[in-house]
Order: C-alpha cells, then sequence, then structure tokens
C-alpha cells in the first residue's frame, strides 16, 4: 500500500494537479522535523505529503482505524500507509493524547505535520497558534519547518467533498532551531514566544492576515 501511494498515487495527483513547491530543499532529510502549516482545507493533509521529500505523519481519528470488514481494513492500511497516527480525540484527554502521539513521530526520527491553529480557517486568515507546537519542538530537539500553503481551498473549499482542480503553492521556510531554549519546555511564556515566531514565519510565506485570537471552532462560544 505504502509503495502504492508513492509511486502511482502520489505522481498521478502531481501530474494532475501541478503544484507549485518552493524550498522543499529546506526540510531535512534525516532526524526529527516538525512541519507546521497553515490550514485552509480538508485536503491539506493529503497536499503536504505528496510534495515532501520525505514521509511524513499527521494525526487522525482512533475509529477510522477500528472499523470492521474489507472496507474498514483498507482504510485502516491506507491510512497508515499514508502516515496517518491514531489518537483518540473524543475524551478530555484528547490534547494529551495528541502530543504523545507526535512525540512518538519525533522521537524515532521521524517528521510530523501540524496545523498550530488547531482547526481550518473559515475566514481566510491566519489565526492564533496553539502552544503544542513549541511543547513539541521543544520537548523533542525537533526543528520546525514552517509551511504556508496556497490555493487549497479552492481545491476542496468548505462543505464540498470532491475535489476540484486548481492552482496549489506550497512553500517551505527555513527550518527554525529553538536549541537555545532548551530545558524550558514547561515555561508558558517561552512556549507562546516560540509558537508566535512560527506563526509569523507561516504568516510572512502563506500571505494571509494574521489575527492573533484562536480560531473559534462551529459551534463553539467567543474565542479567547
Amino acid at each position: 500500500m505504502h509503495l502504492l501511494i508513492r509511486w502511482f498515487l502520489a505522481p498521478l495527483v502531481r501530474l494532475i494537479y501541478r503544484p507549485t513547491v518552493r524550498g522543499a530543499d529546506r526540510i531535512p532529510r534525516t532526524g526529527p522535523v516538525i512541519l507546521a502549516a497553515n490550514h485552509r482545507a480538508a485536503v491539506d493533509t493529503a497536499v503536504i505529503p505528496i510534495v515532501t521529500p520525505r514521509p511524513v505523519s499527521f494525526l487522525g481519528k482512533a475509529e477510522y482505524f477500528t472499523g470492521t470488514g474489507p472496507k474498514g481494513r483498507l482504510v485502516a492500511r491506507f491510512l497508515t500507509a499514508l502516515g496517518y497516527v491514531p489518537v483518540d480525540r473524543g475524551n478530555a484527554k484528547a490534547g494529551l493524547a495528541a502530543l504523545d502521539a507526535g512525540r512518538g513521530v519525533l522521537e524515532a526520527g521521524g517528521a510530523f505535520g501540524i496545523y498550530p491553529e488547531g482547526t481550518r480557517s473559515r475566514d481566510g486568515r491566519l489565526h492564533r497558534g496553539h502552544t503544542g507546537v513549541a511543547a513539541l519542538a521543544l520537548g523533542t530537539g525537533a526543528l520546525v519547518v514552517p509551511v504556508g500553503l496556497i490555493g487549497t481551498e479552492k481545491v476542496q473549499p468548505i462543505g464540498t467533498r470532491i475535489p476540484r482542480i486548481a492552482p496549489i503553492t506550497v512553500v517551505f521556510g527555513e527550518p527554525l532551531d529553538f536549541s537555545r531554549y532548551e530545558g524550558l519546555e514547561s515555561s508558558a511564556v517561552i512556549r507562546r514566544a516560540v509558537t508566535d515566531e512560527i506563526m509569523d514565519a507561516i504568516a510572512e510565506l502563506s500571505g494571509q492576515e494574521y489575527v492573533d485570537r484562536y480560531h473559534r471552532r462551529p459551534g463553539e462560544g467567543a474565542a479567547a
């Protein structure tokens, strides 16, 4: 399944969409690295691995991996081959479970993709990042490569299921090294400073207007 995706599906998607990719050579080929991106569409999680020169793991809902029958097993194998890591998001400790899953990928020397905003942007702007990305970077010593996704919201607008053909641009920034903060992972001030630096880099790459407040998920009250 992994070979099918890597050698057939990914080249086919690149041929169809012909994404413009800049800065892919900035991604370290080995060692732990976090790819921190803006989030414009559900298709983002498929776009990044397709244009990245090394496998990238993302979080996936645990229930996607527990389906029964031939279809359920096929979906689980497909997601595993794509690099998804199952995590239970339906309990009070979902945030900690997500961080633990990401930490596991990084401690094994892998690449881990994350959207610091926590949800897709519904107004086109880049919103304040949650500090989980900083906790992962500080706790594992991983470099952070900021990623700017442009145009994916036109490929799969919110509310649509079938992707459309539209221009896509993916821009990778220079790796950010936060080793200067070694041992300060427990400091909320440091985690916020690191997260803000990452979000500033993403904003520069994506060209989005930055809003210094958390994005509100559908059905939620006012954001903090």
